[in-house]
């Protein structure tokens, strides 16, 4: 019988097959085999908080097979990932498969290529028990949290809410950033800009000083900026300064998860956990044609910024091949790490071979998956490359016979460097020559009104960051806790950023008043910190988990006391009941606010608001119910307006009302495109004469034709526009 070698994932057997012969057959887990209970707690807090797990119903079968296939080797591989989590899984495996000692090797390797795969057969391991504890803590620690604090939330505010340990921290970042925005106060303030040229092309110039003096932000009111221009439009523009500045700026390190997920948030749009998916494809092995299935890229979850020896020498040839000596830094370049404490892996994430250039590997894979390939690969190659040289010229414009000066910067690349390979985003003023006493030509002057504004909502770009300065969980948490915080209506996604539903807002005033240690900064991080020392071997998990447990459980105990539903959620009104006259008062839903009767349950009217508190009366139609013939009527819920049976409760019958948005479909060239709501609350684009018709799309089409394949133009992320069908993309207009 072959040795086995299990794994988490068929896409990664499948690729790890592909190198090895006869002698290994190569399994997978499907994930997680083992966990604590869905019904119950499964930590028993009275015994040193011991883990009560158990097989998943859909994991029984498939732990049967594992366990008839190992009975049968003589040698059995756990191959998970080497981390805390993979490390856990090949302990729930060990433990279930009942394999004894001398069968057992731990294998664990960075990247899935023959190389590494073979290096780790020869090198086996034992299984890292500190990595296991620090699992267990998390694991035990979250279900306390959640477990515990959930039911109160249910009880206190409305059903269906959660909270937990990383979730809350992050929820709260967002609801005080909100805050923030709410007490904004907005600042007027002038700004005179313009274009001027010497030869083509024409330059950006701004209003620069007063009698020699600089003007700042708040210097210039409405009155005082249309004077600059008055004075400024028949003056000689005479230059009085040049001022060149050379500027060196070196390469941005590898990426780390958390650098990785921002960037492609910010360059695509793409969520955190859209980008894990992808990353975890390239990881686990694509087909490559007549190469065959391959890893591309080394594991994506690292806090790490080291590459191998191998990679950085790999990567010099290449460049130096490619572009030139002069591109490269003699030796490589290595980078500072930033965490305190263990990393979970040993290297940033890199392409396992500088040699699978994506451009010439692009057919074998979709669009997401080449641009997250293409920006690991340039930015891993980049980050041994030698600095880029800039010029900056800073020139002064004289307005003669005036008080003004104005003022242009523009800069220019002397020599690319890594930029050559890794692009940054960002335009140059581009200038010609220019030399004092040059006179130029003014092209147009504005004077221009302008307000500051409040800080922007977070990206999730701009949250991972945050989290991740902050100490708020690990490379592993960053998207499944986004994705959370979607799942669960406490964020809504508006423009790709993230807005706090009224319920979360409820929700962190609730947990900071009466819970502060749950959403404190500096309490998650240090606890993050303490898993960082389990895993590696300096604290044992259990005192950790009962220094936290026993005042937070105490004080649970005395807040489900002390806390009145009403006070939280309730608001009073002068409206009237109009079934039997008793006051009628906001109250606060899973989905938002409401009027309701306060002698509720012996009356249950209710009437929706909208945002500002306004009673919103029953719009009827001329619709007939389809159930029993009563009108309907629109009403509003979570995700907007809907048609209901005028007879609720008896009929429940409701309906989608669809949005319009003025598109002819291209796929059945009858139906028109429609905005609606899929069963998680995300809206998409489809075709009206659904199921005859099954078009739909998830992006917003422009209205605008594709000119090559003549399928919808889509609404793209950086202000792009892209054909649902073909790779043809424009700038939006």
């Amino acid at each position: 019988m072959p040795d086995l070698i299990i794994v988490e994932s068929p896409t990664k057997a499948k690729t790890i097959k592909g190198f090895l012969g006869k002698d290994y057959k190569v399994e997978s887990s499907f994930g997680h085999v083992r966990d604590l209970p869905k019904s119950k707690l499964g930590v028993d807090v009275e015994n040193n908080f011991a883990p009560s797990y158990e097989v998943p119903t859909k994991a029984k079968k498939r732990v049967s097979e594992l366990k008839a296939l190992a009975k049968k080797a003589d040698i059995v591989y756990f191959a998970t990932d080497e981390d805390r989590e993979g490390e856990a899984i090949s302990w729930h495996l060990q433990e279930l498969l009942n394999i004894p000692v001398e069968k057992q090797r731990r294998i664990a390797f960075h990247e899935i290529t023959k190389k590494a795969i073979l290096n780790a057969l020869e090198n086996p391991r034992k299984l890292d028990d500190n990595l296991v504890d620090a699992q267990q803590a998390r694991r035990v620690l979250d279900r306390l949290v959640g477990y515990k604090l959930s039911p109160l939330l249910w009880k206190k505010v409305t059903k269906g809410l959660s909270a937990g340990r990383v979730q809350s921290a992050a929820l709260r970042l967002i609801v005080e950033r909100e805050e923030e925005r709410n007490n904004f106060k907005k600042e007027e303030y002038w700004t005179v800009e313009g274009e001027a040229a010497k030869d083509k092309p024409n330059f950006k110039i701004s209003l620069w000083q007063k009698d020699n003096k600089s003007i700042s932000k708040f210097d210039l009111d409405e009155k005082l900026a249309n004077q600059a221009v008055t004075d400024i439009k028949p003056a000689k523009l005479i230059i009085n300064k040049v001022d060149a500045k050379e500027h060196t700026k070196s390469p941005l390190a590898p990426f780390t998860t958390s650098t990785l997920q921002q960037e492609a948030n910010r360059r695509f749009g793409y969520s955190a956990k859209q980008t894990m998916m992808v990353a975890q494809q390239l990881y686990e092995g694509l087909s490559l044609g007549e190469k065959g299935n391959a890893g591309l890229i080394t594991y994506m979850r690292t806090d790490s910024k080291n590459l191998s020896a191998e990679f950085v020498s790999d990567a010099l040839d290449y460049v130096k091949n490619k572009l030139g000596e002069k591109y490269i830094v003699a030796g490589g370049r290595t980078f500072k790490k930033k965490s305190k404490l263990a990393q979970e892996a040993h290297e940033a994430i890199r392409p396992t071979d500088v040699q699978l250039v994506p451009e010439e590997i692009k057919e074998h894979l979709d669009s997401k998956q080449f641009k997250v390939y293409q920006l690991i690969w340039q930015r891993a190659v980049a980050s041994q490359m030698s600095d880029a040289i800039t010029e900056t010229t800073s020139v002064g414009i004289e307005a003669k016979d005036t008080i003004w000066t104005l003022k242009t910067v523009g800069t220019v690349t002397k020599f690319a460097g890594w930029r050559a390979v890794y692009q940054s985003n960002g335009e140059d003023n581009e200038l010609p020559t220019l030399a004092i006493g040059d006179e130029l030509e003014l092209k147009t002057l504005d004077a221009l009104q302008h307000f500051t504004s409040p800080p922007a909502q977070y990206s999730e770009a701009g949250l991972v960051k945050e989290m991740e300065k902050l100490g708020i969980g690990r490379p592993s948490t960053y998207a499944p806790t986004i994705a959370t915080l979607v799942s669960r209506q406490y964020v809504d996604k508006v423009d790709k950023r993230l807005a706090p539903t009224e319920i979360a807002i409820i929700v962190i005033k609730l947990l900071v008043e009466h819970f502060s240690d749950i959403v404190d900064y500096n309490f998650t991080a240090e606890m993050e910190d303490d898993l960082d020392r389990i895993a590696d071997g300096k604290k044992t998990w259990q005192p950790i988990i009962k220094e936290f447990y026993e005042p937070f459980i105490a004080n649970l105990e005395k807040k489900e006391k002390e806390l009145d539903k009403k006070k939280i959620t309730e608001t009073a009104t002068d409206e009237k009941c109009e079934k039997c006259d008793s006051p009628m008062v906001i109250k606060l839903g899973r989905f938002g606010k409401f009027l309701a009767c306060s002698n509720y349950p012996d009356c249950k009217s209710t009437k929706p608001i909208n945002e500002k508190g306004e009673i919103e009366e029953p719009e009827t139609t001329d619709e007939k119910c389809e159930t029993c013939g009563a009108d309907m009527m629109f009403k509003h819920g979570r995700f907007g307006k809907f048609l209901a049976c005028s007879n609720y409760p008896k009929c429940k019958t409701t309906k989608q009302v669809n949005k319009e948005v003025g598109i002819k479909c291209t796929k059945c060239d009858k139906g028109q495109m429609v905005e609606k709501r899929s069963k998680r609350g995300k809206t998409f684009f489809s075709c009206d004469q659904y199921p005859k018709c099954e078009h739909a799309v998830w992006t917003k089409p422009t209205g605008e034709f594709c000119p090559e394949c003549k399928q919808l133009l889509l609404f793209a992320a950086k202000d792009k526009v892209k054909c649902e069908e073909c790779d043809f993309t424009k700038d939006q207009e």
